[in-house]
């Protein structure tokens, strides 16, 4: 996830990368640069990286709106690369087609009211799609098949963009001032309403899918009204109890909603990501909280809520920051369930939250915290899953054990447990319980010496290969003497993918094996140090990987925040097909783009294969509303720009990809 710095042309906008107005992790544990570096040699990068740079350099042609350009197929996936796209509108390769869909203020039942971006309401937004959208979902109906044509989906609502959403230009018109300058109360309540999750049920007809508006599971998840559940060791502690809620057990809605996942139970789990910057206001002098609130960036100071709302003001609610940061499990299946915030899974800028069934039978969810010099986690459950017993499986993510990983030289990955009582878990160093050991993750996993990475967004199981891939978006803090040959940006701005390989697949075991599957960048550009196979043509070349998505066939599909026409890639961002396997392997191959502005999202197979679910996050990001930089989906004077899902399928009805 990022904001932009200005409301200039957006390829002329400069941009930050998620949290960079916050401190950085400080602690000198060993960086992901570091055991880079120590474990590849200078001769190893110099047969991959290095050894193309002699290559031509191969232009890339601007596209008009829409306009789909090919080149020659170089690696196993049956489809031709499209060429750069800096255009307005989204570009997928030839032979597919993309279906707009869901897009923001699309009325979600029969009575909900037609989207008017003139006259919006927080209480028309709460009965219409949320705004931003970002990770996707989707179960087949009814529960327990695998039907590709009629089921579920389910889209995360990360954050709002002022600027775009209201008519006027209202909001910042530079990081330095005020984000609440123009606000009101009631503009405040439409930004919490349009946060959170949109859950619809959809069906394909005639080739197309359609929403299913009279649906019985139709709704919204916001961060204005949605009450939930805190359960797990952290539920009535008193670090999470405020004047609203004695008990410590209820939160009014969830926040910076990025990706997520789904349980092999059918639930949607949102992750909740850069929650600081919704806080404002200012601790008392020497406050129990205040190094933990350092430690995560809280107050954030990025929107007006705490004007409106005094729970986002820290000085009247200490506690509150602690609500936040956590994984929320939602049953999609009953409509009228309270999401709940499962504190087992630890508190972070959690970027997803994808499971996979143990070769035991018990679940781990995989979790990336979102940061420069932070890390990977994963949680094991100490049940196991019944898939004849959905109920029994609905508290599973409520006991486990977290553990946070530390990357070591010779290709190997330890997972260090975060239980209170063990190692420096102790009152020595503040923590009386495992509840605040899971209120404060991240400066337990500092004294782990867990391994800071460089923005570790998606981390996801592959159900196929049991292989786990995690996707590093970048880190331009990193600094030169941290890294060589094997790892040669210091900075790094273009990010790497990190695949790591379970002991005889058991996903719970205390160590992994890990690899470098391709350090992203340009292969022309011989500082950019990029790994990609030889094979992969200019248009193929990607920086900055943020989620990752796992087809029917086992095959990896990447989607990037980061490109832009005015970055160093010189494009838009997109979804990127990748070979990992045999000769092949490290092969990327350009397959869709968004509309400038925007970042890519999502990415969901249907169970078949033959459908594929993106999400268009924050299109025209760094214009204005009534001088965007694209009106993506409508191209109509009188709409705003809006992000939207967009479904992709093949025109001839066959699997993506083949």
């Amino acid at each position: 996830m990022k904001r932009t710095n200005g409301i200039g042309p957006a390829v002329d906008a400069p941009s930050y990368e998620a949290s960079e107005d916050i401190p950085t992790n400080t602690s000198d544990n060993p960086t992901m640069g570091d055991i880079i570096a120590r474990r590849y040699g200078r001769r190893d990068v110099l047969r991959g990286a290095l050894a193309v740079t002699a290559m031509t350099a191969v232009s890339g042609t601007a596209l008009l709106s829409g306009q789909k350009q090919a080149s020659a197929t170089t690696n196993g996936f049956d489809f031709a690369e499209i060429d750069f796209n800096i255009g307005d509108n989204i570009v997928v390769a030839e032979g597919y087609k993309g279906q707009v869909f869901l897009p923001w203020g699309t009325p979600l039942t029969p009575d909900a009211p037609a989207f008017d971006p003139m006259n919006q309401t927080a209480a028309a937004q709460v009965q219409q799609v949320g705004y931003n959208h970002d990770f996707i979902g989707y179960v087949g109906l009814p529960y327990g098949s695998d039907n590709p044509d009629h089921g579920i989906l389910m889209v995360n609502h990360e954050y709002t963009n002022e600027e775009l959403m209201f008519p006027g230009d209202l909001g910042r018109q530079d990081r330095a001032e005020p984000p609440f300058k123009d606000m009101t109360a009631e503009l405040v309540d439409i930004e919490m309403a349009a946060h959170g999750g949109t859950v619809a049920e959809i069906r394909k007809s005639n080739g197309a899918w359609e929403l299913v508006v009279d649906s019985p599971y139709n709704r919204r998840v916001t961060a204005l009204d949605t009450q939930m559940t805190l359960s797990g060791p952290v539920a009535g502690h008193d670090r999470v109890k405020t004047s609203a809620d004695a008990a410590g057990t209820t939160v009014i809605g969830t926040i910076n909603n990025c990706a997520g996942g789904v349980t092999p139970w059918g639930t949607y789990l949102m992750a909740e990501e850069n929650f600081h910057g919704y806080f404002m206001g200012e601790l008392a002098e020497g406050h129990p909280e205040a190094t933990n609130h350092q430690r995560y960036g809280v107050p954030g100071g990025w929107y007006a809520w705490g004007q409106y709302h005094k729970r986002f003001d820290v000085s009247q609610e200490p506690n509150e920051p602690n609500r936040f940061g956590w994984v929320v499990e939602v049953d999609v299946f009953d409509r009228d369930s309270k999401p709940v915030k499962r504190t087992a899974l630890g508190r972070f800028k959690h970027e997803g939250a994808e499971s996979i069934v143990n070769s035991d039978g018990r679940v781990v969810v995989y979790m990336g915290d979102d940061q420069r010099f932070d890390y990977v986690y994963k949680f094991v459950s100490e049940g196991k899953f019944n898939p004849d017993d959905r109920e029994a499986n609905r508290d599973l993510l409520d006991s486990g054990t977290l553990y946070v990983a530390r990357f070591d030289e010779g290709g190997s990955v330890a997972w260090i447990p975060l239980v209170f009582g063990e190692g420096p878990l102790t009152a020595e160093n503040g923590f009386a319980s495992q509840a605040d050991v899971l209120i404060e993750t991240r400066r337990a996993a500092d004294l782990l010496g867990a391994t800071p990475m460089d923005r570790p967004e998606d981390v996801e199981p592959n159900p196929v290969t049991n292989k786990v891939y995690i996707a590093l978006t970048n880190n331009t803090r990193r600094e030169a003497e941290q890294v060589n040959v094997a790892n040669p940006r210091g900075p790094n701005p273009h990010g790497h993918i990190i695949e790591m390989t379970p002991p005889n697949g058991d996903h719970a075991a205390a160590t992994s094996e890990w690899d470098i599957l391709v350090q992203c960048g340009r292969m022309d550009v011989a500082e950019d140090g990029a790994t990609f196979n030889a094979k992969t043509t200019i248009n193929g070349q990607f920086g900055d990987p943020d989620n990752v998505a796992i087809d029917p066939k086992g095959r990896l599909w990447v989607s990037t925040d980061g490109n832009s026409p005015g970055g160093d890639l010189g494009r838009n961002d997109g979804v990127w097909a990748m070979e990992t396997e045999g000769e092949a392997r490290g092969t990327s191959t350009h397959f869709f783009s968004v509309p400038v502005g925007a970042e890519m999202c999502g990415p969901r197979f249907a169970p078949d294969g033959r459908t594929l679910f993106l999400a268009i996050q924050h299109p025209a990001e760094g214009s204005s509303y009534s001088e965007p930089s694209t009106r993506f989906p409508d191209f109509d004077a009188n709409m705003p720009v809006r992000p939207a899902v967009v479904i992709v399928t093949k025109e001839d009805g066959g699997e993506i990809g083949s």
